[in-house]
């Protein structure tokens, strides 16, 4: 009679692991591989030889979530064609390497998914798991194979609902049955083997080893610099992505008043938080330009959706704004800071989509700044 192993009175786990003293080599088949999860087998394949497939453990991933569209145009290829078929089993390569790295990225690091995963890159590395990837179909089966020194039953297969994951192993209720019997459990060894001798089943063995090697999991230390740098690459991609974003209007280059390359870029950025966040301060020093860069905020806007623009500034610079206004041909007004709220609170006064506050910082509430602790 078979034995049943659901993970409540029997672990498939332990039904594995059980095996380690005489295992010789393993074949799992699995629709799903999680890798932290790995720790429940590593021990087992630790006591591999490793070197060559016989001697070593095979796993074979039949993809979960697979892009099925790609997967059916490359299963429906009635030939070998290198021109069809190589950029698609590059995407799918591509999409397969970007899932396991998106696992390396989830969660929190621990010392236990540290460990496990040196573990796993050190085995793919001394050859003693072996990776594929199968690409015929969607491949969802889940098939555990152990072959072992014994005279009696060399070969154990365990059949079920079981992904190679911590919760499919040991915690989550899953029906698996132990295959003993040696006809069948052969039968289940040609299944696997025919898959694993796919043609367009992938070996991803290096890749995976070098996706952990290079990840937090990674075994030689990261100088701080380096980890100093990639967070400021990701804190300005933002920064980076709005400096891509806005051309200059040509006008400026037309009135003889180009803007520097660090003012170009200032205004392009200003423009991208401006649409994405409703507001935008610039705040450099004296002398860089920023009532040049605030007019050229205002073409654009001006040229993107035909924003009208309001200047709100002290009486001293009316003047010079109003100048600005006409020389870059922007649509808007001018106004003190003294009619402001004589001026807008009228009934019919015009709505602006772009408000431009130059010498902002006199609108402080001067009471509570000098309270402030």
């Amino acid at each position: 009679m078979p034995e049943v192993f659901d993970n409540v009175n029997l672990k498939l786990s332990e039904g594995l692991n059980q095996l380690k003293p005489d295992v010789q080599s393993c074949a799992f088949c699995v629709g799903y591989l999680n890798l932290r999860g790995w720790d429940q087998l590593a021990d087992l394949v630790d006591r591999l030889q490793g070197g060559t497939e016989d001697a070593a453990c095979r796993l074979l991933v039949g993809m979960h979530r697979p892009p099925e569209e790609e997967m059916k145009a490359l299963a429906g290829l009635k030939r070998r064609d290198e021109t069809e078929e190589g950029p698609m089993l590059a995407q799918l390569k591509h999409r397969m390497t970007e899932s396991f790295k998106q696992q390396l990225e989830f969660g929190v690091p621990s010392t236990q998914a540290e460990r496990t995963l040196q573990r796993l890159a050190a085995q793919l590395r001394a050859r003693k798991v072996f990776l594929k990837a199968f690409l015929r179909y969607p491949l969802h089966a889940k098939l555990y194979l152990v072959r072992r020194s014994d005279p009696v039953t060399p070969l154990i297969g365990f059949v079920g609902s079981s992904n190679l994951t911590l919760a499919g192993l040991s915690q989550q209720g899953e029906l698996n049955v132990d295959v003993v019997e040696q006809d069948a459990a052969k039968k289940l060894q040609a299944w696997f083997d025919d898959r694993w001798r796919d043609e367009l089943a992938m070996d991803l063995s290096d890749t995976l080893a070098e996706l952990i090697e290079t990840s937090w999991a990674r075994t030689d230390l990261v100088r701080p610099y380096l980890v100093y740098l990639k967070i400021a690459y990701h804190l300005s991609e933002e920064a980076r992505q709005g400096e891509r974003e806005f051309r200059l209007p040509r006008i400026f280059s037309e009135k003889g008043t180009p803007l520097l390359d660090f003012q170009e870029r200032a205004v392009s950025l200003a423009a991208h938080y401006l649409y994405r966040r409703g507001g935008v301060l610039l705040g450099d020093v004296v002398g860089l330009g920023k009532t040049l860069m605030a007019t050229a905020i205002a073409r654009i806007f001006q040229e993107d959706d035909q924003s009208n623009t309001l200047v709100v500034c002290p009486p001293k610079l009316a003047p010079m704004w109003e100048q600005y206004l006409e020389t870059y041909e922007i649509n808007g007004r001018v106004l003190s800071f003294g009619r402001v709220i004589e001026t807008l609170g009228r009934y019919d006064a015009p709505r602006y989509r772009l408000l431009v506050i130059d010498e902002s910082h006199n609108l402080r509430n001067r009471e509570q700044s000098a309270t402030a602790p």
